[in-house]
């Protein structure tokens, strides 16, 4: 079009709002707790002291082999023991007496030493013969029945804490200046629609993941209620403070290319105008540097503009057409 002839463009003002800043993300809750249990010892298994999905307190007995073998190697320790022990008193008052040697009261204390130490590892052997439960939490689907006989690091059942939730996320870079511990986390599950709950950062890993540029974090949830379960899928919303008079530009009036840019409309001219751009959210930029509130952005026809153009504006910052004036007014 020829210089003197406008470019028709849609333009909209430059609005600060108040908002709080936010990031939005996917994670995944996990156990605060998480074991799967295993016997260290292969036997037979002669009991088994729970319900599936029950919820256990930490040192209850779940699972009890077969320990008849471990239990007569205790007591045959347990005798030789005293044995030894009868003998050391015995060698020290005749020692005391005269009658016998020093020698042969070390003799009978290394005896005394190495029987309580052969306790000890029985007792140990007949402890692991029973499968106690870690800590407190809810136990999960068991495989297996009474008399079966399984191997050492064979699955016995799970257990977990749910009390309390762990929720794993990952955030863009841009993000690690503004995240620390202790921020709020909103968390919200599909299969709860509508409810929310509320978890506070917990942890932000010190490596950023070279493959993706982001930043894992995990934050804590209370689930005393038992709504939530592990594995689950969820929504989380990392809040950063409320802000005032934040200058948001519709995402349409940015120059595609390098550095980001808008053009601004000034007395009826098109201004190519570089600028600081800051978080976005619902179709619109934040402008940090590079606008004021009130300025109008060509957000429509960029293409056909160049810097110093003539435009004539329409849309929402456009100012509002002349009333046509009506036959015969002028004159009276």
């Amino acid at each position: 079009a020829p210089a003197s002839f406008p470019i028709s463009v849609e333009v909209a003002k430059v609005a600060s709002s108040d908002f709080s800043g936010d990031a939005l993300a996917v994670g995944t809750l996990k156990s605060n707790e998480s074991v799967v249990l295993r016997p260290e010892i292969a036997g037979r298994i002669a009991a088994i002291s729970f319900k599936d999905g029950a919820v256990v307190g930490k040192g209850a007995v779940l699972v009890v082999f077969d320990a008849a073998i471990q239990d007569a190697e205790l007591q045959q320790a347990r005798a030789n023991l005293a044995l030894a022990r009868s003998s050391y008193q015995r060698n020290a008052e005749l020692v005391g007496k005269k009658f016998l040697s020093q020698q042969a009261l070390d003799g009978s204390a290394a005896t005394l030493k190495v029987q309580e130490a052969a306790v000890r590892l029985a007792e140990a052997k007949a402890a692991k013969m029973r499968i106690k439960a870690p800590f407190k939490g809810m136990l999960g689907l068991r495989n297996v029945s009474v008399g079966d006989y399984v191997k050492d690091g064979q699955d016995l059942i799970n257990i977990e804490d749910v009390a309390t939730l762990r929720v794993d996320f990952k955030l863009p870079e841009t993000y690690l200046g503004r995240i620390a511990k202790g921020q709020r986390v909103d968390v919200l599950s599909d299969a709860l629609p509508g409810e929310h709950f509320n978890a506070v950062l917990d942890a932000v890993d010190p490596m950023v993941d070279q493959n993706g540029r982001a930043i894992s974090a995990r934050a804590r949830l209370d689930n005393a209620a038992g709504k939530l379960r592990p594995g689950m899928f969820v929504r989380v919303r990392l809040q950063f403070g409320e802000r005032k008079g934040v200058l948001m530009v519709p995402e349409q009036a940015i120059v595609p290319g390098g550095q980001p840019a808008v053009f601004k409309v000034v007395d009826g001219k098109a201004a190519l105008t570089k600028v600081s751009l800051g978080v976005r959210r619902a179709a619109q930029v934040e402008v940090v540097e590079g606008l004021a509130e009130g300025d109008l952005v060509v957000t429509a026809g960029q293409l056909k503009l160049r810097e110093g153009a003539s435009v004539k504006t329409v849309g929402d910052g456009a100012p509002p057409a002349a009333a046509p004036v009506k036959p015969g007014v002028a004159d009276k």
